[in-house]
């Protein structure tokens, strides 16, 4: 538990000691403008999200889309979680329909999840005009779908739609929602700001009197319409909420969603309210930009908390007194969630995290601070011409390897070549052709790809699988290239991201060059040299 801060609570105030944090990254979070997440995309994120200690991760829509539906199909066989529980999303039965039946109801069944959460109206406004139906009904149609769920043994959360507006337009009409719902035997009562506009003066007010009318649990779900998603959390946390709904990053349709990656060190830092581990917090910057690398979703680096401007000072006084007390500038301090002060422009890890990241390699560098600097410097500098090493964690494991002395001799690059021929009739084929020893031979293999990365994989597996058989159970299953400096045109740095499994891990493995063929072999051999890795027993002595 979370040592408890010194809080001064006002009058109608009351702070719980402990909120549940709904993660919706993969399912409100991707509705963001251009953001569109494979469901191997989806699979990490949630990874990463039980690492961070998240106590609910809502998975998608089960029965909206094919991607949704592998995703809870794949996730119960590839996902091992530790701390977070799986939840399903869904909506309340049709209008003038039997629960039983219903399509979206027995689809959040299917999922396989024992917690679902389903969107109802709350404002009288959308149920006569969006749903197009009578009042009573709108109240029935929620009622009905919890009573439902929870005659099938699950827990159900009950999202409240456009409570806000609605609480300030028909307050009745909206608390009768509210009271179906419970009545019903909801497990959770969220209050959702789905236009984002309220203000914290409101939502004080407005928690406050559901809190009378009401006993089941209340969460909160804000949109960040007016910049104040972030804020209104905290405040309905004080006020009583004890589940709290965002996404990491604030990611979301519109201006996003609120920002778990601020409202989870301001309830636990701040508040001192439990949410999540203190020892997992300093995992919260890595896992931020994670994720924004797995959405390939630029972090903004003046975020805060997490970003890499967070806690970053220019020359001159700030530095001067930063040296004599480093709180002397900084809020809180930046190791307590994975960041660390920087004087100088760079991406530079902590060295907690890199001892961490060590660790859970088997690697012991707590008594070895030489080889963390030496670790730390090369990531400035790798970092400085545009590596980001937070979401390939295989080509991060391959540089602490090498900083302890160790260098992969499963083979070794002599040259490769890469023709692309387009022919008569749009047919275009690539061709690889590669040269490289291994086990103490030379090897020449040429390889036809869809595209250079699919061929220089081919030439390298024929080259090697001998030596490496199980290396047919690695495969590619991302490839993201990002421009680092546009306004360089056809001349600029590329980045280049490639995602990979075995079926029992996956990795993440990361190139940088002016060549964008050059980047993706860098990535291409790191991954395949983790996957040659994962099966030490069958590497040649």
């Amino acid at each position: 538990m979370t040592e408890r801060a010194q809080v001064t609570l006002g009058a109608g105030e009351h702070l719980p000691s402990h909120v549940d944090i709904y993660d919706t990254t993969l399912r409100d979070g991707s509705q963001r403008e251009g953001l569109s997440l494979t469901v191997d995309d989806k699979l990490r994120i949630a990874h990463q999200l039980d690492e961070l200690g998240i106590r609910y991760v809502e998975g998608g829509w089960p029965g909206a889309n094919p991607k949704d539906d592998e995703f809870f199909r794949r996730a119960p066989m590839e996902l091992t979680l530790e701390n977070a529980t799986l939840v399903a999303f869904g909506a309340t039965r049709r209008a003038h329909r039997d629960a039983d039946g219903d399509e979206t109801l027995s689809a959040l069944v299917k999922a396989g999840t024992d917690h679902v959460c389903i969107v109802g109206k709350a404002w009288d406004y959308h149920v006569t005009e969006a749903l197009r139906t009578e009042l009573d009904e709108g109240i029935a149609m929620v009622a009905d779908s919890v009573a439902w769920l929870k005659a099938q043994g699950l827990t159900v959360f009950f999202d409240a739609e456009h409570f806000f507006d609605g609480w300030k337009r028909n307050r009745e009409f909206s608390l009768d929602v509210l009271r179906a719902a419970e009545g019903a035997g909801c497990d959770c009562l969220v209050l959702c700001d789905t236009n984002g506009g309220t203000l914290p003066y409101e939502v004080a007010r407005i928690v406050d009197d559901v809190r009378v009318e009401t006993t089941a649990p209340i969460g909160v779900h804000f949109h960040n319409d007016s910049e104040c998603a972030v804020a209104n959390a905290v405040v309905a946390v004080r006020h009583g909420a004890v589940q709290v709904q965002g996404t990491i990053n604030g990611l979301g349709e519109r201006t996003g969603n609120a920002n778990l990656s601020s409202i989870i060190p301001n309830l636990v830092l701040k508040l001192g309210v439990d949410c999540i581990e203190r020892d997992r917090l300093t995992r919260l910057s890595s896992v931020s930009h994670a994720i924004a690398e797995i959405a390939n979703v630029t972090l903004d680096p003046q975020q805060p908390y997490v970003g890499g401007s967070s806690f970053a000072h220019k020359a001159g006084l700030h530095v001067s007194a930063l040296a004599r007390r480093p709180d002397a500038y900084e809020h809180v301090d930046p190791e307590d969630v994975g960041n660390n002060t920087r004087l100088v422009v760079s991406e530079l890890a902590g060295r907690a995290t890199v001892v961490m990241k060590a660790d859970e390699l088997g690697i012991d560098l707590q008594n070895d601070p030489d080889t963390v600097t030496a670790i730390l410097e090369e990531i400035k500098s790798l970092e400085h011409v545009g590596y980001h090493f937070e979401a390939a964690d295989g080509s991060f494991e391959l540089l602490i390897r090498r900083a302890r002395g160790w260098e992969q001799d499963f083979f070794r690059l002599e040259s490769f070549r890469v023709i692309m021929e387009k022919r008569e009739g749009g047919e275009v084929v690539t061709e690889a052709t590669i040269k490289l020893w291994a086990s103490g031979k030379r090897y020449i293999a040429t390889a036809e790809g869809n595209g250079p990365v699919n061929a220089l994989d081919e030439a390298l597996r024929q080259c090697i699988d001998q030596w490496y058989p199980h290396l047919g159970e690695v495969k590619l299953t991302d490839y993201k290239v990002r421009v680092l400096d546009t306004a360089k045109g056809t001349g600029a740095v590329t980045r280049v991201l490639i995602d990979t499994t075995d079926g029992r891990h996956n990795w993440g493995t990361i190139g940088v060059s002016e060549n964008i063929i050059e980047a993706s072999w860098q990535a291409l051999t790191d991954s395949i040299v983790v996957g040659i890795m994962r099966t030490q027993a069958d590497v040649p002595d």
